[in-house]
């Protein structure tokens, strides 16, 4: 059996109520050379169910039941160990692709470059029933600049500016080690970066994904536990003193710094009491560091800022 151009991969947990839209979505492509692989990682509702039917529909579909549960990150490394495509796009079961061509518009950034290790477009956040609430784009139609820089820019910004799995496309010669277990919030963003080492990065304005937003997400539950700090702190430890990353000692200092800083700002707006966060901040460094240069923190900030700000604007228009 000839490999497909490209492996569509749905990591499904307990999700089958927003199942078979994201399946449709897939399906109606007008680029069919493609296999979908869907691992439920063992489910509880009717996901399995919804994958069974829509397998026997489908000789793209390739249905993985999971006999345990791999846990998040695993299935998702599970997902490309299975996948035989040259690309791999991935989309979350809550997710969904909002054009036709939205596996077409890729394949062509990807195969009309050899240079581009990853590709994103803009997308929609829509809520349980589809709404859109709006509409993200952090970059200009048709960018295509060096992974370095992009990287550059996400470290410096602190934040994900390429998106969540379901909005970008990559090749699977360039995975290497798979998604990083060590991460729990930031792992695509890690991943990301790790291709963006590799090559350059392409994107479309045009929204083509639905990143659905609610209650059930895993996401939410990282945040409310502090997990996406904890991952900034591992991905500045990982990434902020390699040669390609243009910060100087003391912006290095401030990006460390400001992770322990957003720690104690959920005590000052009373969302943790003091003892919580100072035991959380005491985890990533000294307490009694934090709290002498909390004055310097205060004077450089408005300063790295609007810096920061002047980068970013700079960039875009580049």
């Amino acid at each position: 059996m000839s490999c497909p151009k490209v492996s569509v991969c749905i990591p499904s947990y307990n999700c089958a109520r927003f199942l078979p839209a994201a399946i449709d979505s897939i399906l109606g492509q007008s680029f069919t050379d493609f296999e979908l692989i869907i691992v439920d990682d063992c489910s509880t509702d009717e996901s399995r169910a919804v994958i069974s039917h829509y397998a026997a529909r489908d000789r793209r579909i390739v249905p993985v039941l999971n006999e345990r549960n791999r846990g998040m990150v695993p299935n998702w490394n599970f997902c490309l160990e299975l996948s035989r495509g040259e690309y791999i796009r991935f989309l979350f079961s809550d997710d969904l692709l909002v054009s036709p061509d939205a596996l077409a518009r890729m394949v062509d950034v990807l195969d009309s470059d050899r240079t581009v290790s990853l590709a994103a477009s803009a997308r929609h956040f829509i809520d349980e029933t589809g709404t859109v609430l709006k509409t993200e784009s952090r970059f200009r139609d048709k960018t295509v600049a060096e992974g370095t820089v992009i990287i550059n820019r996400c470290i410096r910004e602190g934040r994900n500016l390429i998106g969540e799995p379901s909005v970008v496309m990559f090749r699977k010669e360039q995975t290497g080690r798979g998604f990083d277990p060590r991460y729990r919030q930031l792992v695509d963003l890690e991943m990301w970066l790790h291709l963006l080492e590799q090559g350059r990065f392409a994107y479309l304005g045009e929204p083509l994904t639905s990143f659905r937003v609610h209650t059930g997400q895993q996401t939410r539950k990282n945040v409310q536990d502090l997990v996406h700090i904890d991952d900034m702190f591992l991905l500045l430890d990982d990434y902020l003193d390699r040669e390609y990353i243009r910060q100087g000692a003391i912006a290095r200092w401030f990006l460390r710094y400001n992770q322990s800083y957003r720690i104690w700002k959920l005590y000052r707006q009373g969302l943790l009491d003091q003892a919580t966060v100072e035991q959380k901040i005491a985890t990533h460094c000294d307490l009694r560091s934090f709290q002498r240069l909390l004055p310097a923190y205060k004077v450089c900030s408005p300063w790295f800022k609007l810096m920061n700000a002047l980068a970013a604007r700079s960039e875009r228009s580049a």
